[in-house]
């Protein structure tokens, strides 16, 4: 298959990745998760300040790879091969995303299912159509749960709740789904010009500041309270230097918007 996997688009300091295999629903094949991670590095070398992450053909991801599954029962791809392919390949190129230094949005229309949804979750922000669906469903095809689900589930709906999606396999339609804080906005009408319109609000943001906070936000999380606060007043002292600071402290005393660079 010639086309890529992965496409890359930059406009307006906005990077979107767009997974690219329609027919498979955007599974995450060996060939899809090496394709972003090469794509990441390529937007490192942009002037993308946001990224955004979606799907082609009405589906955010459908997952893993169904066709390698099918492999494994046929005898055609060992075990470990497998186990190397969900660890290696698919888990990298979503803890990749998580640790992505820019802001990032997960654009979602159709459904995300299993390590789909997981890619979804790794972003900082995941906007939905009123289409959207998501699923942690690997009870379906007798699975436990991989490529982060324990990780990023628990974190956003608690513990219970994600055992009870977890062993259920319940599939959550786009409000559901905003309901528990998996999506932070579903939009029923005007989805691309919404979408749009959220994320230019991140890309003409204050850079550094936003990927400094992004940072300390993340590291919060295993932290105490003394150690966070004692973290933040050395991210801001590196903030202080920044021309994006000292344009927002010039507006703010001169009541105008601010212009930020990135910078």
């Amino acid at each position: 298959m010639s086309e890529d996997a992965v496409l890359l688009d930059v406009e307006d300091e906005v990077a979107t990745l767009t997974l690219n295999r329609p027919d498979m629903r955007n599974a995450i094949t060996h060939e899809v998760s090496n394709e972003l991670l090469d794509r990441l590095e390529e937007v490192e070398q942009s002037d993308a300040r946001a990224l955004v992450l979606t799907g082609s053909g009405g589906s955010f991801s459908a997952g893993g790879d169904i066709n390698a599954m099918s492999e494994r029962m046929a005898g055609q791809v060992s075990l470990a091969e497998s186990v190397r392919h969900i660890h290696q390949d698919t888990s990298r190129a979503i803890e990749r995303v998580a640790k992505f230094h820019l802001p990032t949005v997960a654009k979602i229309d159709g459904v995300a299912f299993g390590a789909g949804a997981n890619l979804a979750l790794a972003c900082d922000i995941q906007l939905a159509s009123a289409e959207a669906r998501m699923s942690f469903g690997f009870r379906q095809v007798g699975l436990a749960v991989d490529t982060g689900t324990s990780y990023f589930l628990p974190r956003i709906v608690g513990l219970n709740k994600a055992k009870e999606l977890v062993f259920t396999g319940e599939l959550l339609d786009a409000e559901d789904a905003h309901d528990l804080g998996l999506f932070n906005h579903v939009y029923a009408d005007d989805f691309e010009g919404q979408v749009a319109e959220f994320v230019e609000q991140i890309a003409q943001g204050p850079t550094v500041a936003l990927e400094t906070s992004k940072r300390a936000l993340n590291q919060g999380l295993e932290q105490s309270l003394d150690q966070a606060m004692t973290r933040e007043a050395a991210h801001q002292a590196a903030v202080f230097e920044t021309h994006d600071h000292e344009e927002g402290a010039e507006a703010f005393m001169g009541k105008r918007d601010p212009d930020f660079q990135g910078e």
